[in-house]
């Protein structure tokens, strides 16, 4: 595996971490009843897999 790999392996490894962050701020929103935080949780879910998809994709 070359370094390039490498890196995109581990950048997916980061992205992947965000998603199941944002997945759980989701879920205590939701759990709370706080719907600004599931806007917010649910806007920096779908940035997160708009970034994996360009980095898949490069």
């Amino acid at each position: 595996m070359n370094d390039d790999q490498r890196d995109q392996q581990l950048q997916l490894w980061g992205w992947g971490l965000f998603v199941i962050s944002a997945g759980f701020f989701l879920a205590g929103s939701l759990r709370n009843g706080d719907w600004l935080s599931f806007a917010g949780s649910a806007f920096f879910l779908i940035a997160c897999f708009v970034f994996i998809y360009q980095l898949i994709q490069s």
